[in-house]
């Protein structure tokens, strides 16, 4: 899918995972048990109706009474379906999250840490330990948002509400599946709001069709402290769908003055020789690498950074298809091991203000009083909040929204 400088929509932000995808929900999403069940008649028949299409199934009672025993209708699920799109971002404002300084950080750290583990992974199953330890930190922040959210009680409101009725009904017999093999005990399987679970963040039917047991204790336990089995598990899809040892997911690039941004997309691939032919260079002026045909990827149009991406990051994109997320993904793995932050600056925003203005916005504002909760230059809710609050202190219309003027007054 092409990003849109406009918008776009983040499995950071708590976006829900397509079918194909094996997992990647937010790593800000709301992980609290704060998401009490609710009486519903209407969801108890729903219930009853499918535990006999389930028993045809081949699901044992003995499983469906532990899967059901304290099942509930949870209507904080239904209110986080209905407003995913709310959560949007630019992608300046997706890299600014997703190889976060902080990130970055805590991806050096579990890479050393886990790193005779991610080494043995990397050696069955030839997927880079930093690619896998960057999709841990963007899907669960190297496991410390798995989501404590009934994965049973989620996909079955989620199911009952019919939205995604036969895909959610799909899942819920995948989970179903899942308890009936043995690979965990219902009260041990939680997850996110919309049914993804472990550190990874798979969703059910990605567990059964790529799910390993790497301890080799006969369970495929993606929920545990222990992260091997989810690293594991992680690795061996990326290399059943394809990854390449040894090749890189892309890189940034400068393009030659004059570059036309209709040669832009995955849909354009070419070879390195005919991009280095443009004028095309890393960051540092070299000719770019051939590790195989390529496309480039100008996010922001001739304004903003722009990529060369080979084949492993379509393999990325088969884990969650989302251009943002394989950039964000392949970015963090670069920073982990050293690597440069983004090197083109992004223009600036709708009201004119670049990342910088924005750090400095919140570090005012918190300054005087209105705590935006970080200054990472990203304007969500806190900011916002924070914004209403000063602007009634004296006296503006209150709008919670960022901009230039604003800044000039609080500076």
């Amino acid at each position: 899918m092409q990003i849109s400088r406009r918008t776009i929509s983040l499995s950071l932000l708590a976006t829900f995972v397509s079918a194909c995808s094996g997992g990647g929900v937010s790593s800000s999403r709301d992980t609290s048990s704060s998401m009490p069940a609710v009486p519903n008649p209407a969801f108890d028949s729903w219930v009853a109706g499918f535990r006999q299409r389930a028993a045809a199934g081949g699901i044992s009672q003995a499983t469906l009474d532990q899967a059901f025993r304290n099942v509930g209708y949870l209507p904080g699920v239904i209110e986080r379906d209905r407003n995913q799109t709310e959560f949007t971002r630019t992608l300046e404002d997706y890299m600014a999250i997703a190889a976060s300084d902080e990130r970055v950080s805590m991806g050096k750290t579990a890479l050393r840490q886990h790193g005779s583990t991610l080494a043995a992974i990397e050696s069955r199953y030839g997927v880079e330990r930093q690619v896998v330890t960057a999709i841990w930190g963007l899907e669960s922040r190297y496991g410390t948002r798995r989501g404590d959210i009934p994965t049973i009680s989620a996909l079955s409101t989620l199911a009952y509400d019919g939205r995604r009725g036969a895909f959610m009904e799909k899942q819920l017999m995948a989970a179903l599946r899942i308890l009936q093999r043995g690979d965990i005990s219902a009260d041990r399987m939680v997850g996110s709001w919309a049914g993804a679970m472990g550190h990874t963040q798979f969703i059910p039917t990605s567990f059964e069709a790529f799910a390993v047991d790497f301890t080799g204790d006969g369970r495929r336990d993606i929920w545990s402290d222990n992260p091997a089995d989810a690293l594991a598990s992680t690795a061996a899809y990326l290399q059943r769908n394809g990854w390449q040892t040894g090749q890189p997911w892309g890189m940034e690039v400068r393009l030659p003055a004059g570059f036309s941004t209709g040669l832009a997309g995955r849909g354009n691939a070419r070879s390195a020789a005919s991009w280095a032919g443009m004028g095309v260079t890393d960051t540092r002026g070299r000719p770019v690498p051939n590790h195989g045909s390529a496309s480039i990827l100008m996010p922001d149009g001739a304004a903003g950074p722009a990529f060369i991406v080979y084949r492993n990051f379509s393999v990325i994109l088969r884990y969650n298809n989302a251009e943002s997320y394989a950039l964000g993904v392949g970015h963090l793995s670069d920073r982990i091991l050293g690597g440069a932050p983004i090197q083109a600056a992004f223009p600036p925003d709708a009201q004119g203000m670049t990342i910088d203005d924005r750090k400095e916005l919140q570090r005012l504002l918190t300054a005087k009083g209105f705590d935006t909760q970080g200054t990472d230059g990203v304007i969500g809710s806190n900011t916002e909040a924070a914004i209403s609050a000063y602007q009634r202190s004296v006296g503006l219309p209150v709008t919670g929204q960022p901009s230039m003027d604003l800044l000039r007054r609080l500076r």
